[in-house]
């Protein structure tokens, strides 16, 4: 997580104005950075994780207004919640380790993306969990993805994810 709000502190992110969602957000530091930026977020996890989320965000955006929405989200299940492409920028940190959820988290990145919107993942480089293929295989077959940066020292990388031209690809 903090690789990636490194990059945005560094890159000088602004989200003003952007619909902002984050995925598996554990203590939701990246989607409290987002929403300091001025992004309108939904930090997502799930059920088990909710109360921390609710209790990181309150103590550290105190006055802010609009608050962060903090919602369950169980990737390829909850998407009725959330509208299909309506995100401009799609949030994910540390949340590419268990191989068994990799098609739900595709189908979840897929009904969330729409032609406009931008994901930037981080993930520590797990090649043992499958994290290589994740970023190399599996996620290319659907969108573009770019490596942003790469931390050799942590074996962290940060990617941007886009919709090709035409819309995610066909299942």
């Amino acid at each position: 997580a903090l690789a990636l709000c490194g990059y945005f502190e560094e890159r000088q992110m602004d989200f003003q104005g952007k619909s902002v969602i984050e995925l598996g957000a554990g203590t939701g530091i990246v989607g409290v950075l987002a929403a300091l930026l001025g992004g309108d977020v939904t930090i997502t996890d799930l059920p088990v994780a909710l109360e921390q989320i609710r209790e990181n965000v309150r103590r550290n955006l105190p006055g802010l207004a609009p608050q962060p929405r903090v919602c369950a989200l169980s990737w390829g299940l909850d998407h009725g919640a959330f509208p299909r492409g309506a995100y401009d920028v799609v949030l994910g940190a540390d949340i590419v380790y268990v191989p068994e959820t990799f098609p739900r988290l595709v189908a979840t990145l897929r009904h969330l993306a729409g032609p406009r919107t931008v994901t930037f993942l981080s993930s520590k480089m797990r090649r043992e969990l499958g994290a290589g293929f994740f970023f190399e295989t599996l996620l290319p077959r659907h969108f573009v993805v770019e490596l942003l940066r790469r931390d050799e020292e942590q074996d962290i990388n940060v990617y941007r994810v886009t919709c090709p031209p035409r819309g995610p690809a066909p299942a």
